[in-house]
């Protein structure tokens, strides 16, 4: 059985890097139509959002890519990723969590910042909701709880679910120190770091240009 934190939590775990959580509050949209708009963020244990140094890399890299993108934020959590590429020019996004309390809060930031035309929200698990899921998506955010362990398992079920674009974009968040064993037709395009936490771009070999 899955832990039953989602949404970037970040769970103590022997041997896992522990990332210091973000205190509960609000964070900022930093880029496009949206910039400098909160986002709500409840008070779960271990919840963190994406720092915002790894954010802003992640979109000056995804620049000339995001514009029209389709997006699937999954373990999305407050929303940030998702949120972000909507501010930048997305056509869509969908968001994927578990905790119905984050999904009900991640609907209610929508709503409030008008963005429920361009997205959705899926209450569920990640692994189960691919394959319910309508490709193909341009760019997904893949950043599970760090102690699950769950990007090579991720990564496989969206392989074979067929959902990504022939030039997908991957965004992988995790510890410095993790073994990930993603496919091997995922070529690692761009990576930052941000304290223990690294953020790596990949685009499977087949999307290439």
């Amino acid at each position: 059985m899955l832990p039953p934190t989602r949404g970037r939590s970040r769970a103590a775990a022997t041997g896992t890097p522990q990332v210091p959580a973000a205190a509960p509050g609000k964070i900022r949209i930093i880029g496009g139509h949206l910039r400098n708009s909160r986002i709500e963020v409840p008070d779960r244990p271990g919840l963190r959002p994406t720092p915002e140094r790894l954010r802003e890399t992640l979109f000056n890299w995804l620049m000339p890519h995001v514009g029209g993108a389709r997006v699937l934020d999954l373990f999305a959590g407050s929303g940030a990723l998702g949120l972000e590429a909507l501010s930048r020019g997305a056509a869509e996004a969908v968001f994927v969590e578990r905790d119905a309390g984050l999904a009900a809060a991640l609907r209610a930031n929508l709503q409030r910042l008008k963005q429920e035309a361009r997205s959705r929200v899926v209450a569920g698990d990640a692994l189960d909701a691919i394959g319910t899921l309508s490709g193909p998506f341009d760019l997904v955010f893949l950043d599970p709880p760090f102690a699950a362990g769950l990007w090579a398992p991720v990564a496989e079920r969206l392989q074979a679910a067929a959902v990504l674009g022939v030039q997908a974009l991957i965004y992988v968040e995790a510890p410095l120190a993790a073994a990930l064993a993603l496919p091997p037709g995922w070529l690692l395009h761009k990576q930052s770091r941000a304290g223990e936490v690294s953020g790596s771009l990949y685009r499977p070999v087949a999307g290439m240009a």
